[in-house]
Formats: C-alpha cells, structure tokens, sequence
C-alpha cells in the first residue's frame, strides 16, 4: 500500500468516525431536550392525557374556532412528547387531577371544570361570569388586583402549571377573558415552554397574561403582566383595592 493510499484510506476512516461522533452528539442532546420537555408537561412517552375543552355558549353547543386553534396547538406538542391526546368535553372529564396530564381551555362561564380547578387550587382568584353588561363583566380579580376587559384592546389570560402533589401529572390551564385569549395563552406556552421549563423547573406557576390589540394582531402580541403565583393560591381577600384597564 503506497502512501497516497493509506492517507486516503486514513481519511476516510476519520471521516466516518467524526460523522459517528457528530450523530451521536445529536442524538444525545435530542433526546436529552425531550426527556426535558417530557417532564415538564408530565408526558412521557406513549402516555396519554385530556384536553378539556369548552361550549361556547353563543353557539348551539359549537367549540368556538379559538378554542378549536388552541387546541390544535396543544395536540402538537402533546404529540411531540411522543404522547397521545384525548379530547374532553368540559361537561363529560368527571375525574380527578394528578393521574393524567390535563390541558383545561376556556373561562368558568363555559367551562365547568374550569371553574373547579380555579376553586380547588387558585381559590385567590375570581372572575366576574355575569351576563350582565358592565364595566366588571369577565373582569379578573388576582389577590388585591382587578384586571377589566377592553374586547380588542387589551384583555387577560391566566397560564398556570399547578400539581395537587409533587408526584402528580400536571394541569395546565388556558383561563382566557375571551376565547382569542385562550388560544394567545395556548400559543404563549407553544413558543416559551423551554425557557418556563428553565425557571420553574416542574415546580406550579401562574402568569398573568395581557393579549395587546387582538382586533388587529390576534392571538400573537402577548405581554406578562408578571407571576402571580402567591396571589393565585392564597385565600381571596374581601375586596379589591385597585382596578386596571389596560396596564395591569
């Protein structure tokens, strides 16, 4: 074998151990970032977990087209996890929390679940579900503070992690004054996962969301009005302090 060949062959040698090693870093770091993104959401693989999704209770019964969004963005990830989604009705998903992820879409005037986790774990949060017009309606009481409604200006959406216990699968909640805001949270939480993940870890959290100009950007100009996490699962004071129109 001349040297010319022996380089050659030396060569190739070295390329296919770099591109081994190079598939095999990949591959690490791939599956490394799912098992993170498993563990946030609680799915690990071949799991199953529920969608809870609301009526809008304009229509006949009919999931409104935002929620339907939402939805689809949740059914995404979930099957990112390499997991598999069910799809609930508010008024049929009779169980528990803790033996499934749970991925709960729509305000407690739509949705009765909903309304019984805002009960059982946020009990420091209420929202006005009155028919009746008025400068309160779907208003947000967190803690001490009161969140108004501007439909199309500026308007409210509740994120929020939360575990009965540390062993429990998580319930994610999409809490929205309108359902545009449940799927700008849904959304919210599509793109910001990692860096959630990174933050709190698994531990619970809850965000305030504001969703600025829906009339004219939709679902995608989302700002935090910050964590409000104590608040959320403290006991409700009597009465509000302050409202807020549009700044939180």
């Amino acid at each position: 074998m001349t040297d010319d060949v022996r380089n050659i062959v030396l060569g190739v040698i070295a390329a296919g151990i770099s591109a081994c090693l190079g598939w095999l870093a990949r591959s690490y770091l791939w599956r490394r970032k799912l098992r993170r993104k498993q563990a946030f959401f609680g799915l690990p693989g071949n799991s199953e977990c529920l969608l809870v999704v609301n009526r809008d209770p304009g229509t006949d019964g009919a999931v409104h087209r935002h929620d339907v969004f939402a939805l689809l963005e949740l059914s995404a990830l979930v099957k990112d996890c390499s997991a598999n989604p069910r799809i609930l009705s508010h008024d049929t998903a009779q169980q528990g929390f803790g033996e499934h992820t749970e991925f709960c879409v729509g305000g407690p005037g739509s949705n009765r679940r909903m309304a019984a986790h805002l009960s059982t774990l946020l009990p420091g949060v209420k929202i006005d579900t009155s028919p009746e017009p008025g400068p309160d309606r779907a208003a947000f009481q967190v803690g001490t503070e009161r969140y108004r409604l501007e439909p199309g200006v500026s308007e409210h959406a509740l994120l929020a992690r939360l575990t009965g216990n540390q062993e429990g699968r998580p319930v994610f909640l999409f809490c929205g004054q309108r359902a545009i805001t449940n799927q700008a949270a849904s959304r919210y939480l599509a793109r910001h996962h990692e860096k959630l993940a990174r933050k709190h870890r698994n531990n619970s959290f809850v965000l305030l969301l504001k969703v600025v100009n829906s009339q004219s950007y939709g679902p995608d100009v989302v700002e935090v009005i910050g964590d409000v996490t104590r608040a959320a699962q403290a006991p409700l004071p009597a009465a509000p302090r302050t409202s807020h129109r549009a700044t939180g």
